[in-house]
């Protein structure tokens, strides 16, 4: 199983999606994140129960309200993060197994990846991308964020100078998607068409 990863508003997602066009079955954390704190799920009672604040009329989760807490307080995101990120790695290992004896080739979408010791129980680690000029440009643009408030997201996160030294291979997103393809079907012609992986 592949591990793709990146930082917030460095193109991960455009990269899942054009790995996925080259055949790649994606799994993609974020989605199950969602998934597991939806009302009576596994996830949102431990959420309602340390966050009851965030909790709206119609029982689901505001996740403005939540994210506006979990930014600016390390210890309140960290006890967000224990809750979650267990529920989630759990489900993509298990979904990754079946799919790979099925002979799919799996990439998991990871935003935290290193965060999460993740990198232990995955074949390779691909990286993607951007200096902090372009990550925060893109996020202020993206999310209709302060600098301020795009600095608190950005900086939540292990830096992607950091996470470039320790991730196998690493896609660079900064000069257009033209450029960023050939990076990725060249990543996958010869780790994945030319069996590099040992997906045993």
């Amino acid at each position: 199983m592949i591990g793709l990863t990146g930082g917030i508003a460095s193109g991960k997602s455009t990269v899942s999606k054009m790995l996925k066009e080259l055949g790649a079955y994606i799994i993609d954390a974020d989605k199950l994140a969602r998934e597991v704190v939806l009302p009576n799920q596994p996830g949102w009672e431990r959420v309602k129960e340390e966050f009851p604040e965030v909790i709206g009329e119609d029982g689901t989760i505001d996740r403005k309200k939540l994210g506006q807490i979990v930014f600016v307080d390390p210890g309140q995101r960290k006890k967000l993060e224990q809750i979650i990120h267990p529920l989630v790695l759990s489900i993509i290992q298990e979904r990754g197994r079946e799919l790979e004896q099925e002979g799919k080739i799996v990439v998991a979408d990871i935003p935290l990846l290193f965060e999460t010791n993740s990198e232990t129980w995955l074949d390779e680690v691909w990286l993607v991308y951007v200096d902090l000029k372009t990550q925060l440009e893109r996020l202020i643009n993206r999310d209709q964020l302060t600098e301020e408030e795009a600095m608190l997201r950005i900086n939540a996160q292990m830096s992607l100078e950091e996470k470039k030294k320790l991730a196998d291979e690493v896609i660079d997103n900064t000069q257009g998607l033209g450029h960023t393809f050939n990076q990725v079907n060249n990543l996958w012609r010869r780790k994945v068409i030319e069996n590099c992986i040992d997906r045993s």
